[in-house]
């Protein structure tokens, strides 16, 4: 499976009920389709998927499988604390025409979980029972833990799985697992602010929050990569860093949601206990994507 290209991990929409906002997921969905996005993930991160409940998830996964252009591939963000629960939501997803499931690292129990063995054996039994490849993905600034490469290594050998989404922005620890892991397996980033250096030394693509609200200029980093430019890579890296650096480390989903709606898309509300961008970040978003269009 070719996950080459950049996946925006989508936010979820919210109305002023605090219920899933449906028509505003059309309405972002459409408009996304009319870009070079290779493909969506529902019910990641950056879609408040931990505050979510299992009817939900399925439900945005259905609502996205029915608004997504054909050419769109379709990864489900199903990762949660059991394997039981995530294998269920895996082949509810498959059912729907999912073709790949992003499951980060289980983390609530550390003592227990923070070891290889206890990740290999979580990522191992998933896979087993999964209609669907997996992708492992690891974002250890959220869960406290992080999966070690050579366990990277150990699992890519599994035949569903099949990718890794590196959100630590740790681009040596990226170089050692397109090393070390098996033929074919394909590491992708998760960190907008280093995504010309991640390209440069050979991951394949990338799952960037960031590309929710400006999706053309990741988009332009992503070509100007494939076509060789890397002056040009570079140069749109340097057009994104502040921005890129508000809407995921300083700011969150929360500023995320705010530069959607900057941008023509909708973000809307975030879902308690987060809370709104106040008016002075409101003004650093907006100076940041000024010239920073969706």
């Amino acid at each position: 499976m070719n996950l080459h290209g950049i996946f925006p991990p989508i936010a979820t929409p919210f109305n002023a009920d605090g219920e899933i906002y449906e028509a505003k997921v059309e309405h972002n969905v459409t408009k996304w389709n009319r870009t070079g996005l290779a493909g969506y993930v529902v019910c990641g991160s950056t879609g408040e998927s931990v505050y979510l409940t299992f009817e939900e998830k399925i439900r945005l996964f259905e609502l996205v499988a029915k608004h997504a252009a054909t050419d769109k591939l379709l990864i489900a963000g199903t990762g949660v604390e059991s394997v039981r629960e995530t294998v269920m939501l895996n082949n509810r997803a498959a059912e729907m025409g999912y073709k790949a499931a992003m499951v980060r690292t289980p983390h609530y129990y550390k003592n227990l979980l923070n070891n290889s063995e206890a990740q290999k054996l979580y990522f191992r039994a998933v896979a087993d029972q999964a209609k669907i490849p997996l992708m492992i993905y690891n974002w250890p600034q959220a869960t406290g833990l992080d999966i070690a490469a050579d366990a990277v290594a150990a699992l890519s050998e599994h035949p569903n799985i099949i990718a890794i989404k590196e959100s630590s922005g740790n681009i040596e620890k990226v170089m050692q697992m397109i090393r070390e892991t098996k033929a074919g397996f394909q590491v992708l980033v998760g960190s907008a602010p280093t995504l010309a250096p991640s390209l440069g030394v050979g991951a394949v693509g990338a799952v960037l929050a960031y590309a929710n609200a400006a999706p053309y200029s990741t988009i332009a980093i992503w070509e100007a990569h494939r076509q060789r430019e890397f002056d040009a890579a570079a140069d749109w890296q340097r057009r994104i860093a502040r921005a890129a650096v508000l809407v995921t480390v300083k700011y969150g989903i929360p500023g995320l949601k705010y530069a959607m709606d900057l941008n023509g898309y909708y973000g809307g509300p975030v879902r308690l206990p987060l809370v709104p961008v106040g008016p002075a970040a409101k003004k650093e978003i907006e100076e940041a994507f000024a010239d920073l269009k969706g």
